[in-house]
């Protein structure tokens, strides 16, 4: 597709000075790990003439956070819910194009490799969450669960935060959407497969390539494309609703597979899809760039340019109703080929809605009249 009206993105040099050697990032994501955009000093490498030390690699760290409360609440229009719980802060799947990396700035840590070597559990989240969930005047919703960072990240193994979130969840019986892109979603199916009985939960799984090539490269620590449709695959046989995400559909990589991974999806059972355009604020542009320049050099401008033309010239928009798909030739050209996927292989066009009738606090007295 051709540039539509001839805006073009602006020209990045990716996160000067915060360029990471390859040995110290391996089975990383990002390539950098610039200063976050609040911090009074930003760092340069300079060859000071001596022979460099060999780098070590990054491991990860895991810090315990302590929260006074679990339930995070929004007012934005254009998603479907207005409650979301997230287990963990920072995410070890290593997703280059993840938008909640600029959220690392603000405990003053770096979006590039901080994001997914530094790591907050919130151990504390169950018992937090049963508080909430049990005081006097609350009204049941539908919670997303894994909203910015994924809860089936690889710690998620170790920690069981998650796991422990759904308990409290299925006691309530409160309705839950569970966003991932791990099949280790299915060491939970025996609490999901009972909640989706009552019509407490759907799962929805992102798929955003089926190549194991650039899987590997975008999302290092992400399981494999075909472990994902398996999860998929696993979960409908259980009779949990699941639907598939294509996101982020990033121009000149993956957009080419969005017919290949609805018709997989399917296939394995997804009741419903949905998309992503790619997201790039604050220092996300820049690591992407830099992402690009050092493993598909020779698509990075068209990349960045559709992603512009998609966001009004910019690379990236955070306009209500705009931001997940954006707007323009290129945006309504991925909508139409999505509707139209959906249609042919049968996807409903209606989305399922959780059951909130349901909802009561554990051992708590029933009114009489």
């Amino acid at each position: 597709m051709g540039d539509a009206g001839g805006s073009r993105a602006p020209r990045l040099r990716g996160p000067a000075g915060a360029a990471v050697p390859a040995e110290a990032r391996r089975g990383r994501g990002a390539t950098a790990n610039p200063d976050g955009r609040f911090e009074p000093h930003a760092r340069e490498s300079f060859d000071d003439g001596w022979e460099p030390e060999p780098a070590a690699s990054r491991r990860t760290e895991v810090t315990r956070e302590r929260s006074r409360a679990i339930i995070t609440r929004n007012t934005s229009p254009d998603i479907p819910f207005d409650r979301s719980i997230n287990p963990y802060r920072g995410c070890e799947h290593g997703c280059i194009y993840c938008f909640a990396r600029p959220n690392h700035a603000y405990v003053g840590l770096s979006p590039g490799l901080d994001f997914e070597t530094r790591l907050f559990a919130k151990p504390d989240a169950a018992r937090l969450l049963e508080r909430e969930l049990s005081a006097p005047g609350y009204r049941p919703r539908s919670i997303a669960l894994g909203t910015a960072t994924d809860p089936y990240q690889p710690i998620e193994r170790e920690h069981g935060i998650t796991r422990a979130v759904l308990e409290v969840l299925a006691r309530f019986r409160h309705p839950v959407g569970l966003v991932t892109k791990s099949n280790l979603v299915l060491r939970d199916r025996d609490i999901l497969a009972a909640m989706a009985a009552e019509g407490l939960v759907k799962v929805a799984i992102s798929v955003t390539t089926l190549d194991p090539v650039l899987a590997r490269r975008m999302e290092p620590r992400a399981p494999h494309p075909a472990k994902r449709l398996e999860a998929i695959r696993s979960l409908s046989a259980a009779g949990v609703p699941v639907m598939v995400i294509v996101a982020p559909i990033i121009p000149a990589l993956n957009d080419h597979e969005i017919e290949a991974i609805l018709e997989q999806a399917r296939a394995c059972g997804a009741r419903e899809a949905s998309h992503v355009l790619l997201r790039l604020p604050h220092e996300l542009k820049d690591l992407v760039a830099d992402w690009f320049a050092e493993h598909y050099p020779g698509r990075q401008g068209r990349a960045l340019s559709l992603v512009a033309q998609s966001r009004g010239g910019r690379l990236y928009d955070a306009t209500f109703g705009r931001r997940m798909t954006g707007q323009g030739p290129y945006a309504e050209l991925i909508a139409q080929r999505m509707r139209l996927a959906r249609a042919r292989l049968g996807y409903p066009e209606e989305r399922l809605r959780l059951n909130c009738d349901a909802f009561a606090v554990p051992g708590a007295q029933l009114a009489l009249f």
